[in-house]
């Protein structure tokens, strides 16, 4: 067996056999397996959440020559799997991985029954798929794994109260079913799960709190901790300030700089995903990860800047998922129409009606988008995207060129008044947004544009921000009694979201 393998062109299958049956003695020969989370497994483990694959591999094959009945090797290998799913979300690729998952656990199972780690690692593998199942758009899959990750975890915690690290996966998931919405709660109901989004959260501050950068889990349990505390309990100025301190880095790290371009351009932070993603674009492996162009092109379509085609036609000729097909079309005829080239902007949405899946939301909106015969007002549409890019000045001057009076069309009307809002919002004035916010739901509220339905999700946030818990849960109500708009799905999961938070209180 030669000293040395090339993992560029060693093929993935050939690499799985490696692993499980040359590195991995037969059964008849077994010795004892142990669970050690050494210096090799440190290091894969650091490689794998820093996207460094090929480090990571190396770092694994290392360990199982030195200690072929270290289970833990088997467990910190799923990460290549789901990491690499989750950012790149190829249907072909999953097929050729998928089958490791029931190898794994096959594995697993010839571990002590004594140990905590033999339910635990067995609990991982499985909420690592039922990851990767949701964002493949499976949800059964997804719920039947994570039903199976939570049952292990449960029994292990009641076998080993004292095992630290049943924690960080059971906080997760207790904030996750925590914070489903009203009418996915019989699921869990069901499942017999049962969760509380605060206490699952502060089971991960603890556990970072007490622990470094060196023990296993501690990367991930920083990102499930951002993540959750961003989307679950709205404190995103909590979560920028982690994002931009010294206990945060991107440095080497595409997983980091992922999250920190992901929510930059959810928390209105244009320029800042913008200079994240130029930093790590010299990464070698940089452009394996079609994402990041898709981050780009969001981030410069805010400005309308042109050059954000170009980062969304490369997306498009990358990736080799079904999501975001749509949607990149749309904001590339966006980016034309605006800088007054119909032509293309045409094109580009012609396009939209050929290509992609409306799997997502935002893919739906761009088929809406494409069936329209009309398009958008530019000075309302400009503004939109500035505001959503971090840009309110900008959209203030814009949205104060417009004349009221000369929107004749009642959709248009309504989004001026919530654009309004959400300017007036984005600069602290909140007695001006909470009223443009009332005139916009005046205005849209029998209609089916989101406008109306965002002005109450929006005014409940300010109201539950500024501690006023009775008039925040009458908006949620009044955003989720709103008739059938675009973006139901994500606008309502953040009204049920904020009414769970406020009443949890």
């Amino acid at each position: 067996m030669p000293t040395s393998l090339s993992f560029t062109s060693m093929p993935l299958r050939l690499f799985v056999f490696l692993f499980l049956f040359l590195y991995y003695p037969l059964a008849g020969n077994a010795g004892t397996y142990v669970y050690d989370y050494n210096e090799n497994c440190s290091k894969a483990y650091q490689y794998y959440m820093s996207l460094r694959i090929l480090e990571a591999r190396a770092a694994i094959i290392t360990e199982m020559k030195a200690n072929p009945y270290n289970l833990m090797s088997t467990y910190l290998s799923d990460y290549e799997d789901c990491l690499t799913l989750l950012l790149n979300c190829d249907k072909n690729e999953y097929d050729q991985r998928i089958c490791h998952f029931e190898s794994r656990l096959e594995l697993l199972d010839k571990g002590n029954e004594a140990s905590p780690w033999f339910l635990f690692c067995k609990a991982g593998i499985y909420m690592h798929w039922a990851i990767v199942n949701t964002r493949f758009g499976d949800q059964y899959k997804a719920a039947i794994k994570f039903r199976k990750s939570y049952a292990l975890l449960k029994e292990n915690q009641r076998l080993f109260p004292d095992f630290e690290y049943n924690q960080v996966c059971i906080g997760l998931q207790e904030a996750v079913v925590g914070s489903l919405p009203g009418n996915y709660k019989w699921i869990a109901a069901i499942f017999g799960m049962k969760g509380n989004t605060k206490k699952g959260i502060g089971k991960l501050n603890t556990f970072i709190t007490t622990h470094t950068s060196q023990h296993l889990l501690y990367s991930e349990t920083v990102l499930y901790y951002l993540y959750t505390r961003f989307y679950m309990l709205s404190e995103q100025k909590e979560v920028w300030a982690f994002l931009n301190s010294s206990k945060f880095s991107t440095r080497n790290n595409l997983v980091n700089t992922f999250v920190k371009a992901n929510i930059a351009l959810d928390y209105r932070k244009s320029e800042t995903a913008i200079e994240t993603l130029q930093a790590a674009a010299r990464d070698a492996d940089y452009d394996k990860y079609p994402v990041f162009d898709l981050q780009m092109g969001h981030a410069l379509v805010a400005k309308a800047d042109i050059a954000s085609t170009d980062y969304f036609q490369r997306y498009l000729n990358k990736n080799k998922s079904d999501i975001y097909i749509k949607e990149s079309w749309q904001k590339m005829a966006y980016a034309w129409y605006i800088n007054s080239d119909m032509q293309r902007a045409e094109f580009c949405r012609q396009q939209i009606k050929l290509h992609g899946t409306t799997r997502l939301d935002a893919d739906k909106q761009a088929e809406k988008f494409a069936d329209n015969k009309t398009w958008p007002n530019k000075k309302l549409l400009q503004a939109r995207l500035l505001i959503d890019g971090g840009y309110p000045s900008p959209a203030f001057t814009i949205l104060n060129s417009i004349n009221v009076a000369s929107l004749t069309n009642p959709a248009d009307k309504a989004e001026f008044f919530f654009r309004m809002g959400r300017v007036y919002e984005e600069t602290s004035d909140y007695k001006n947004a909470l009223e443009y916010y009332q005139y916009a739901i005046n205005t849209g509220k029998e209609r089916h544009e989101q406008f109306a339905a965002r002005a109450a999700l929006q005014m409940g946030m300010i109201y539950e921000h500024s501690g006023k818990a009775t008039n925040a849960i009458s908006r949620y109500k009044q955003c989720l009694a709103m008739p059938a708009h675009d973006f139901q799905n994500s606008i309502d999961q953040l009204a049920k979201a904020g009414i769970n938070r406020v009443e949890g209180n």
